[in-house]
């Protein structure tokens, strides 16, 4: 080990794995220092990996063991020989905090960022021995704080840096208790965890120790007043006295350190030990922080504390090898996690408090040596040995290995099994434990010990079954199957089969004890067994829903079948969700609701296929809901379910459910199945009511199709067998079967409805709305008979197309024309006006055809005069420079060749083919003047100045393209 700045400051150890269990738990290496000391080293403290030594020249080295490079080098204000050698020193844990005392009574103090000591006054003349540190630590000042004295006084003091050279470090100083039997050789203080305001107080001297416990003080100002004299006052110690020894021996008292992890919110690990070395032995136990009484907390300690006498300690050899006759005393003592650390006559003794084994006897000082002091750092757990002139440290190595097994001795299982670090160890534990507990009778706690071992299965199981312990056999078979990993199908198959065997004949037999009502074991009762059984019901649903994946089905079902258990088979088929079983049964016992809460949660469409129909005849309002939230159903598949449910229930078709969810399919769904609407339709037709409100408008909707998505001769043949007479012509009328449906309506005597359909069709055919008419009107005469042909003849007047010539024919042979006298003289003045009429619409055609053939004449007379300037409409050239056409109605002139161009650009596509075609077959020597003539008049047709071409310009922009757009410039 070395300290340098290579290193950080830590020992320099071997490359091998430090939890290695090969590697001793302790080494002790020496530390080389790179630097020189001119002088011996008088004194030494550790904490918080910080180092400080003390030199005989009264030089303090403080050394950061994380930053080794960098010493304070601090020197007393007084040479040596003005206050003489530093005797001692005391670090606080945090290193914030370090008194000095020296062997001429001179006390200091240096804070932790300080380099300059300060005498601390009131102290002066006290020789100090021992420090309790306040437990609030770190902070600015040192707070409240206890001083131990050679004389046996007990100080308390509060120290605060200042920089004030009149104000003195020391807030105050009061002397709180005195041991009556010599010096204190340690001092604890810790609070206690009930309360912030309770303190423990542990006092050592060379033949006892004090155990103070009580509330202290409180000031009304921090560092203004002590708060221990109030517990030092009031309270009374517990005290443990040892008989002094003739010749003068060492004394202290050691406190272990902080635990690597922290400490724990509960056990053991949230409690220090402490060890009390005195002229007996050594004196170590746990300082307990709780006790069934406070003011017992100290006897509990004393009590459950354990000597570890001096002859414990072999005696040192001798030049020859051979033991000294007698022990050596103990000049050092330190405490780690485990162990406790003596230095013995140049050697290093640990001890393992536990079980008060030494496990480390080794020489470390050459002969000559003396120690100077052991130390511990209680934050960062290293623990250290220097003499005069080196410095060694005690490197600790997986200290806890060996607790799981001393534990294990002690049949302590549950703190073994903690401290038991790989899976043999924990296998260990458990075995030993399992043992312990069937010695012990104790098969339950046995059963889950058992579980987390690798003893036999087929031991473990026979040993339960030998006793009887079914109960036990269970636990224990739930605790192994956990342990399985999932890769073990068939382990976890067989032990869970085997656990629903366990829980069947569990609650048969309960069952079988509530009704018989047998006697029970002493202090049980009926009730207390119904309690079990539901707690084992309870069980074993927990069990199912956490290991279905390793029952069987048909194994399972085999199991729960033959012990006759219904509800658990339920319990199970829920558990693995097989609806169809869980319906079933839900379904055979009619238990409606409970089939529906089953039915809600499933995806799978066989299911509501296979028990749409029991369902929809008793929970169809319900069963239509859960069906409606499912638009990937078929729903053809639920049509025997519909109409089954239809023919029993003779309800209004407002509550109809299958009219309900047809409905929900044609309108919603957009379904095009031909079956859903012919169902739709035969529920309709087929209904009770005599209103055809609800299929008229089922029809009235589909009529508005291309073609209707229901079966026509079907959906007719219902109309007419259940005498649905509007329905069946409305069908007749779709078909176009106008005739039929007015046949229909007449042959059931409906004339209004059969009116509505003669006048269906259009105008484009007359003849038949005629003959529809005369169908209808003459049922009318037919009903009416003789005496009523007034009321024939109003009806006559609601088709335009009626005359009464058309009726007559209709008329019996012995009706006299005095009843319908009124009418013929009508018709026959309606003859008149119309000929009338036509006479004069011959003479205006006559006129019209005569101012024809004078217009006609008259254009052979037609000119126009063109002037010798007059120019080209559309290229602005002379009109007369080439083949030219003028309308004489305008006075436009225009060349053949531009006018032809512009016609080209604005007609269609015909005449533009047109036109191209003649002016190629003229360009060939075709058949010229008949051409040229159709040409000249397609291109010359009308002026495109006045024409339909000059219109068409008005989507044309006024400046194009072509056009300087800088001549529009404003």
């Amino acid at each position: 080990m070395a300290l340098d700045t290579n290193t950080n400051g830590v020992a320099t150890t071997s490359l091998q794995d430090l939890t290695d269990s090969s590697l001793p738990i302790f080494e002790v290496e020496r530390i080389k220092l790179h630097f020189s000391i001119s002088s011996d080293f008088v004194a030494a403290q550790v904490a918080n990996n910080v180092l400080i030594l003390a030199l005989s020249t009264g030089r303090i080295l403080r050394i950061d063991l994380n930053s080794p490079g960098d010493i304070d080098d601090i020197d007393l204000p007084k040479r040596p020989q003005d206050v003489g050698l530093i005797r001692s020193m005391f670090l606080d844990p945090s290193a914030s905090h370090l008194i000095i005392t020296t062997t001429l009574g001179e006390n200091y103090y240096l804070h932790t960022q300080s380099r300059q000591p300060k005498s601390l006054s009131r102290l002066k003349g006290v020789r100090i021995e021992a420090i309790a540190w306040n437990p609030s630590l770190p902070t600015a000042s040192t707070r409240e704080i206890l001083i131990g004295a050679s004389d046996g006084n007990i100080y308390e003091v509060y120290i605060e840096l200042s920089n004030e050279f009149y104000r003195r470090e020391e807030k105050y100083l009061k002397a709180v208790y005195k041991v009556p039997d010599g010096p204190v050789t340690g001092l604890w203080v810790d609070v206690l965890p009930d309360r912030h305001d309770r303190r423990r107080v542990v006092i050592a001297t060379e033949t006892r120790l004090f155990h103070f416990t009580g509330h202290i003080g409180r000031p009304g100002q921090e560092g203004s007043g002590s708060i221990f004299s109030k517990l030092f006052e009031t309270e009374t110690p517990t005290v443990h006295q040892v008989a002094r020894n003739s010749k003068p021996v060492p004394s202290t008292l050691t406190v272990s350190p902080d635990p690597p992890g922290g400490f724990s919110a509960n056990g053991d690990e949230s409690e220090r030990s402490y060890a009390w070395l005195s002229a007996q032995g050594i004196l170590h136990g746990k300082l307990r922080t709780t006790s069934a009484a406070s003011s017992n907390l100290g006897s509990n300690i004393f009590n459950n504390s354990m000597m570890i006498a001096k002859n414990k300690i072999p005696p040192s050899e001798n030049a020859s090898g051979r033991r000294r006759p007698t022990a050596d005393p103990v000049a050092g003592l330190l405490l780690t996690q485990w162990h406790i650390l003596c230095f013995v006559d140049g050697r290093i003794v640990a001890i393992q408090r536990l079980d008060e084994k030494i496990v480390y006897d080794q020489v470390v000082l050459r002969p000559g040596d003396t120690m100077l002091c052991l130390l511990s750092d209680q934050k960062k757990n290293t623990f250290w040995l220097l003499t005069t002139q080196n410095i060694f440290e005690i490197v600790v190595n997986d200290e806890d290995r060996d607790v799981w097994n001393i534990m294990l001795a002690a049949q302590k299982f549950d703190q073994a099994s903690h401290y038991a670090k790989d899976p043999a160890q924990k296998d260990a534990v458990a075995t030993a434990s399992g043992d312990f507990l069937i010695n012990k009778k104790r098969y339950l706690e046995a059963a889950s010990v058992y579980g987390k071992s690798t003893r036999s299965f087929e031991q473990v199981a026979l040993t339960f079954i030998d006793h009887g312990e079914n109960d036990a056999l269970r636990k224990y078979l739930l605790t192994k199957i956990a342990t399985f990993n999932k890769t073990f199908v068939m382990q976890r198959i067989m032990i869970a089969s085997w656990l629903v065997e366990i829980y069947m004949s569990k609650l048969n037999s309960l069952d079988d004890t509530i009704t018989t009502k047998a006697q029970l074991i002493e202090g049980t009762n009926t009730a207390e067994t119904k309690d079990e059984l539901g707690g084992i019901r309870k069980e074993f649903q927990d069990f199912v829903g956490k290991y279905k994946a390793d029952l069987d089905r048909k194994t399972t079902y085999d199991i729960i079948s033959s012990h006759g258990r219904e509800q658990e088979l339920l319990t199970y088929a829920t558990a693995i969700d097989d609806a169809n079983f869980v319906l079933s049964y839900w379904i055979q016992r009619e238990r409606w609701q409970e089939a529906l809460d089953v039915i809600k949660k499933q995806n799978e469409p066989e299911i509501f296929y296979r028990y749409g129909s029991v369902l929809m005849s008793h929970v169809g309002t319900e069963l239509v809901d859960v069906l409606m939230r499912h638009p990937d159903l078929n729903p053809r598949k639920f049509i025997p379910a519909l109409l089954n449910y239809n023919k029993d229930n003779d309800i209004p078709l407002a509550k109809n459910q299958a009219a309900r969810y047809l409905n929900y399919c044609v309108n919603q769904l957009q379904s095009t199945d031909p079956a859903i609407h012919n169902t739709l339709i035969s529920i309709y037709a087929s209904h009770s009511s005599p209103s055809e409100t609800a299929l008229m408008s089922y029809l009235s909707a589909q009529s508005l199709n291309a073609k209707p998505l229901y079966d026509t001769d079907f959906a007719f043949r219902l109309c007419i067998q259940h005498s649905r007479v509007q329905s069946a012509v409305h069908i007749y009328s779709t078909m176009g079967e106008y005739s039929s449906a007015v046949d229909l309506a007449l042959k059931h005597n409906d004339i209004d409805l059969a009116s509505s359909v003669a006048d269906r069709p259009s105008d484009t055919d007359p003849a038949l709305r005629k003959k529809l008419w005369l169908a209808v009107a003459k049922k009318v005469i037919d009903q009416q008979g003789v005496g009523s042909i007034k009321t024939a003849l109003d009806f006559m007047k609601r088709c335009d197309l009626l005359r009464i010539e058309d009726l007559i024919p209709f008329f019996p042979d012995f009706v006299v024309i005095d009843d319908f006298k009124e009418e013929i003289c009508a018709t026959l003045e309606s003859y008149s006006r119309s000929i009338s009429a036509l006479d004069s619409e011959m003479d205006a055609s006559a006129a019209t055809a005569e101012s024809i053939k004078n217009d006609i004449k008259q254009l052979n007379n037609r000119y126009a005069i063109v002037e010798p300037g007059e120019r080209c409409r559309v290229c602005g050239l002379p009109l007369l420079s080439r083949q030219f056409f003028v309308f004489p109605s305008c006075q436009h002139g225009f060349h053949s060749d531009c006018l032809g161009r512009k016609v080209l650009e604005g007609s269609g596509l015909t005449v533009r083919g047109r036109i191209r075609e003649l002016q190629a077959s003229i360009a060939r020597g075709g058949r010229r003047e008949k051409e040229a003539r159709e040409l000249d008049a397609l291109v010359a047709q009308q002026c495109i100045l006045c024409g339909d071409y000059a219109i068409k310009l008005i989507e044309e922009p006024f400046v194009s393209e072509a056009d300087d757009q800088n001549e529009w410039a404003l």
